[in-house]
């Protein structure tokens, strides 16, 4: 490490605590979505999710379990100062997150074939498509963070900042995992 790299490291520490920041947020926002829809469907069985999830959620939820896994692989591959290993598993990463996405927008698809569509007298179902919809956001974001990963692993960029991107990316993707897990369970144990 050179001279040159140490401030470099000290000056990126406070992106990080403005990612925490952002991902506490967005686990205030996820639990008042999950609340509103708590107190919304405890109103009754007319107000409860009387249909089901459309079955490529559990499709997507492995996609998603199994993204998580190639990120852990190019952060181990960074951290391992095997950048060809990053490069390889942040690029399936970034396919896999691709394929989440396109799950979901399917699973929407099936919904409104069925005639289930968003503006509804259910607002449960409303709340099903919210969910999905603001996870989407959360993974789109994840997947510029892949590809700025991505770009820094072919840059001629530091290593601590190429280190500290992989990081935080790292930790930003495995949350959009988590809370996609969350929201599917949350959403099978309230049927």
């Amino acid at each position: 490490m050179t001279i040159n790299q140490e401030p470099d490291r000290y000056s990126l520490q406070p992106k990080k605590f403005v990612l925490w920041l952002f991902i506490v947020s967005s686990i205030i926002f996820f639990a008042g979505l999950t609340s509103g829809f708590i107190v919304y469907s405890g109103g009754g069985a007319r107000k409860a999710l009387n249909v089901d999830l459309p079955k490529v959620f559990i499709y997507s939820t492995i996609v998603i379990i199994l993204s998580s896994v190639t990120m852990h692989l190019a952060y181990l591959g960074t951290k391992r100062l095997k950048f060809a290993q990053q490069k390889l598993w942040l690029w399936v990463s970034l396919l896999l997150g691709i394929v989440f996405i396109a799950l979901q927008v399917y699973g929407w698809a099936v919904w409104t074939n069925l005639g289930i569509f968003f503006i509804n007298s259910n607002a449960t179902i409303s709340f099903v498509y919210a969910f999905t919809f603001f996870h989407i956001l959360h993974i789109v974001a994840g997947l510029i963070m892949i590809i700025t990963a991505l770009k820094s692993s072919y840059g001629p960029v530091p290593t601590v900042t190429n280190s500290f991107r992989m990081d935080i990316t790292s930790i930003f993707w495995h949350f959009v995992d988590i809370v996609w897990i969350y929201l599917y369970v949350f959403l099978l144990l309230n049927r």
